[in-house]
């Protein structure tokens, strides 16, 4: 039970089903259909939810009119509607106003989008699935000062669900963890439950207060050579006013980590696929060690000299089996069944996916539709991985276990290239970082 005005937050393993809850507590759950569902839910009022996911949520064209959709119907009088929306906005500081194409913004600019449009709707419970995780730091501190102040007025109860629970803990009074499978193993004030049983969840994969994961030992990597260059890249959406990046230059090299980092909007994923040679550049070109132009490739010669990691995993997938899945890039790449499927084993076995391996990629958790984006990069071992926030979702077992394996990647030779907000993951992997701000960058 959840007493009104309470604010919870929920952790749990990658897995055990904590969206899932969310999306029960918001009425969200069919009653037939796939799956199966017991027990009772009530309420006191209404729900609303920032999913995993903003492209869930996201529904009209327009920034203003995404947010004033939930207000227009849930009959909120006309004259109040607009204010609502630029109120809510600003709360979250999206810069863009209420013109700005949905279409055009960036994952984290999204994410402030959908937080907005459940704000203005003030709802009697706040349901928060990791909403600050593809934010960046400016934005997550943004959006942590609105909550606090939203839930400081005490009317309204607070079910969020976060991994990194550090910045979490000043906005919640409460913790309550759940085991996969189902069950609570934890429930109380979170000094109490830290306390006592902190050790006994970090094993278990729970994010709780105290040091992170770390790398292994760095091992000597071979000569560092550019595997992949860039020179002067340009690349403009249609119909934005402006480049979304303009003059780029980057150089990756075996045995080592580049990290882009910058704010929200500033060309990160953009220039994560031009340098995956996913994208045709305006300007410029992204080649490989041998001179060839990435954007020109065939998929079965691109897969087999770079991975990449998309900053949505739904958009990279095209089986309906999560082992199908991992072994599609090996046999494009060449090797024989039996091989590709071996390889395939071996790397859900690592990202502690083995038991979904008939699943259908698409009803996986957020956590575990990521690790198996990333399985699918690592599969044809390519020269270079290309990762756009690959450590996004992940409790604190699985995030080491993908921290190991990306080290033993590039010290085994391999480039590696992350595009990510999350500082844990750059701090322990980058060896050189090229900072983007509104589509430029510079190294540091």
């Amino acid at each position: 039970m959840v007493e009104h005005g309470e604010r919870v937050l929920l952790l749990g393993p990658s897995g055990a089903g904590k969206s899932t809850l969310l999306a029960g507590l918001a009425g969200l759950l069919a009653r037939s259909g796939a799956g199966e569902a017991e027990g009772t839910l009530r309420t006191d009022g209404s729900a609303g939810i920032v999913f995993q996911d903003p492209d869930a949520q996201l529904v009209l064209a327009r920034a203003g009119d995404d947010v004033a959709f939930g207000l227009e119907n849930t009959g909120v009088p006309a004259p109040e509607i607009w204010p609502r929306v630029d109120a809510a906005l600003a709360a979250v500081g999206f810069r863009y106003g209420r013109d700005r194409s949905t279409a055009a913004l960036s994952g984290g600019e999204k994410q402030r989008l959908a937080i907005a449009g459940t704000l203005a709707l003030r709802p009697r419970i706040l349901l928060l699935d990791e909403p600050t995780a593809n934010l960046d730091p400016e934005g997550a501190a943004l959006v942590r000062d609105t909550l606090r102040r939203v839930l400081a007025a005490g009317a309204m109860t607070c079910v969020m669900v976060e991994h990194r629970v550090a910045d979490a803990l000043e906005l919640v009074d409460r913790v309550v963890v759940i085991a996969a499978g189902g069950g609570v193993v934890a429930d109380g004030p979170p000094d109490r439950v830290f306390a006592a049983r902190g050790a006994a969840l970090a094993a278990a994969g729970v994010w709780v207060p105290g040091p992170p994961p770390q790398p292994p030992p760095r091992r000597a990597a071979p000569a560092r050579a550019a595997v992949i260059e860039a020179r002067d890249l340009a690349f403009a959406y249609p119909g934005a006013a402006a480049p979304a990046l303009d003059g780029v230059g980057v150089t990756i090299k075996s045995g080592r980590t580049l990290a882009l980092v910058g704010p929200n909007g500033s060309g990160k994923s953009t220039l994560a696929l031009l340098l995956g040679g996913l994208l045709r550049p305006s300007r410029g070109a992204a080649r490989d060690g041998r001179g060839a132009d990435l954007a020109r490739l065939r998929a079965r010669d691109l897969v087999a000299r770079v991975g990449s990691v998309f900053q949505d995993p739904e958009h990279q997938f095209v089986t309906g089996r999560v082992d199908d899945e991992v072994a599609i890039g090996p046999l494009r790449a060449g090797q024989c069944a039996a091989d590709a499927r071996r390889r395939a084993g071996e790397l859900l076995e690592r990202m502690g996916l083995s038991s979904l391996a008939a699943a259908n990629p698409f009803t996986l958790s957020g956590g575990e539709k990521r690790r198996l984006s990333v399985a699918t990069a690592l599969a044809a071992a390519p020269p270079a991985l290309i990762l756009d926030e690959p450590t996004f979702g992940q409790d604190r077992r699985t995030f080491g276990e993908l921290l190991a394996l990306l080290a033993a990647f590039r010290d085994e030779g391999g480039a590696l290239c992350v595009a990510s907000h999350d500082a844990l993951l750059v701090e322990a992997l980058a060896d050189e970082r090229l900072a983007l701000v509104a589509g430029r960058g510079a190294a540091r």
